[in-house]
């Protein structure tokens, strides 16, 4: 399935992986910006799972968190994120590969901890040099979007064969589904849902997921909160609260801690790329940001 929003300068399409590769991969997704003039545009995307990113044109700078804003390489790896990343745009075609927890296992060696709320290029990471080759295989010919999926879509279907299953898939998984409920707010019940000591799951979070338990719940219940609002720009932020938030008060806490702003500030600012991804990929794949995206 393919969807496509089209904005004053941003295109943004979105592609599902093959079936073999779900559990795994969230979409492919495929953002470009206009040639006219010297455009730059900016945007600050939420909190996500791990992605992998590759430029065909302008570069892009970017800063997860608090960090300085920089200038990334043609190829970046970002882990999973609990802060807002701010990134700038020239005229470009970038294509995104939405990584989930069991995906991150499977196809890399590394804990998804250490690359929590941050991205480098795969060659500054020994257990992310494989993802350097992708970038010269999907961008050797003409531009189209439906060929370019075809071979990202082939390159990770590859990967599943070369690399086995992590020995925890069957936990990564029951833990991804249960941090989509809802009803469950709390390390206890997550651990109980799951059957698994608070101890284990601790360490299955950080490996998978990058975050405690305690921080993925958090994380989670903003994001429900969050997603509403992308969708409709005219809720009232006290429309799209979740459940979960005793009152505004509390969500405006959380909204600071993972966005770096009041939600004020962040519904004056435009977002020329998020709003346009947000519909796409709600058509897509059923959710507006990837971190809802059940596995």
């Amino acid at each position: 399935m393919t969807v496509q929003v089209l904005g004053d300068a941003v295109t943004v399409r979105f592609f599902m992986p093959s079936a073999e590769l779900s559990p795994y991969i969230s979409t492919y997704y495929l953002t470009e910006v206009s040639s006219a003039g010297d455009l730059v545009i900016e945007d600050w995307l939420h909190p996500e799972w791990a992605n992998l990113r590759i430029f065909n044109g302008n570069l892009c700078e970017a800063a997860i968190g608090p960090d300085p804003i920089r200038a990334a390489r043609e190829t970046i790896v970002t882990g999973p994120t609990s802060c807002a990343a701010h990134f700038r745009l020239g005229p470009t075609r970038v294509w995104g590969i939405g990584i989930l927890p069991k995906g991150w296992a499977r196809f890399t060696e590394m804990s998804a901890a250490n690359m929590a709320d941050r991205f480098c290029h795969p060659d500054d990471e020994p257990a992310l040099g494989h993802f350097a080759d992708l970038r010269a295989l999907v961008f050797s010919g003409p531009a189209d979007p439906a060929e370019e999926a075809r071979r990202i879509d082939a390159y990770f279907r590859g990967l599943l064969t070369t690399r086995p299953p992590h020995e925890d898939e069957h936990r990564i998984r029951a833990a991804h589904g249960a941090l989509m409920e809802s009803e469950i707010g709390s390390v206890s019940e997550l651990s109980e849902q799951l059957g698994i000591s608070s101890r284990s799951l601790e360490r299955l979070s950080l490996r998978a997921f990058g975050f405690s338990p305690k921080l993925l719940l958090r994380r989670q219940r903003f994001l429900r909160s969050l997603a509403q609002f992308m969708l409709d720009p005219s809720l009232s932020w006290i429309k799209t609260l979740d459940w979960q938030y005793v009152d505004q008060a509390h969500f405006v806490r959380d909204f600071k801690r993972f966005m770096g702003m009041s939600p004020s500030r962040y519904a004056a600012l435009e977002h020329p790329v998020l709003r346009a991804a947000a519909r796409a990929r709600a058509a897509a794949a059923g959710e507006a940001v990837q971190a809802l995206h059940r596995p």
